[in-house]
């Protein structure tokens, strides 16, 4: 491909990295996004890994598109839309020119690349270590200092209990009672009362374990093992917020945006 960086690569396509992709592909920052073959976002609604399944998503106003290769994205950026690619490893590095690597897959564990991958690396949450890694990390717990960046040091660590919304925490998460594949699961933004079944895994229902809007849940087919997250279930009962980015990932995306900037990363792009 003609070189039409510097480009912002960000790995995984779910809400939070959705979130940071929208408010730098809005500020004219050149933004790819990498993914998996099999994305498993659950908020999927706002999570731009959904181009992967459907070749092409919206999100507020901004459209993803699933590209087989990297020859497409001066086109694709050309349209205002943000080329997402196949590409577990982030091999495209070596084909591009980058200006920053923004880890999003949200693994809560140390990253494969080092801080060498890009000129500026960006953990976000648990699992990155600022020297080892990456450059910068960015908060991503809720609290005092989400959103915050760090030169030194490390996000705060994984308590593996789910953001508080409404006095819900854990009661949110949706897992899989057994292993098998996801059958017949609700649309995405469909209102519940306790005890209304949200989906099947294998030949077991799941159901509502109290009143409230779907924020998330896993496509239809996709394999999973028990006590494997597969929905959300938003006690606020805002079918609108299902399907717009979060507070929190705009703040982490914030956060971000920061540590580009301190470091004269300005947008180069237009969109």
């Amino acid at each position: 491909m003609t070189d039409h960086g510097p480009f912002v690569l960000i790995r995984g396509g779910g809400d939070l990295a959705s979130g940071v992709a929208l408010r730098l592909h809005r500020t004219h920052f050149k933004v790819i996004i990498t993914e998996v073959e099999q994305p498993l976002a659950v908020r999927r609604a706002v999570s731009f890994s959904e181009a992967i399944y459907q070749g092409t998503w919206e999100i507020e106003g901004v459209v993803a598109e699933h590209l087989a290769d990297a020859e497409g994205i001066p086109q694709t950026l050309e349209k205002g839309r943000i080329p997402v690619i196949i590409d577990p490893e982030a091999t495209i590095r070596d084909q591009i020119k980058l200006s920053a690597i923004i880890d999003g897959r949200m693994l809560k564990r140390s990253s494969e690349l080092r801080c060498d991958a890009a000129p500026l690396v960006i953990g976000l949450g648990p699992g990155f270590t600022v020297g080892a890694d990456c450059h910068a990390v960015v908060e991503t717990k809720r609290g005092h200092y989400l959103g915050r960046f760090y030169w030194e040091g490390s996000a705060q660590a994984n308590t593996g209990i789910p953001d508080t919304v409404a006095g819900f925490d854990t009661q949110r998460v949706i897992r899989a009672p057994v292993s098998g594949g996801i059958i017949a699961g609700l649309p995405i933004g469909s209102l519940l009362e306790a005890g209304d079944r949200i989906a099947h895994v294998g030949d077991v229902p799941v159901t509502a374990k109290f009143s409230g809007a779907l924020r998330g849940l896993l496509h239809d087919g996709l394999m999973v093992d028990e006590g494997f997250k597969i929905g959300d279930l938003d006690p606020r009962s805002e079918r609108e917020y299902c399907f717009t980015v979060s507070d929190k990932a705009l703040a982490v995306a914030g956060g971000v945006m920061a540590a580009l900037l301190s470091q004269g990363i300005i947008p180069s792009g237009s969109a």
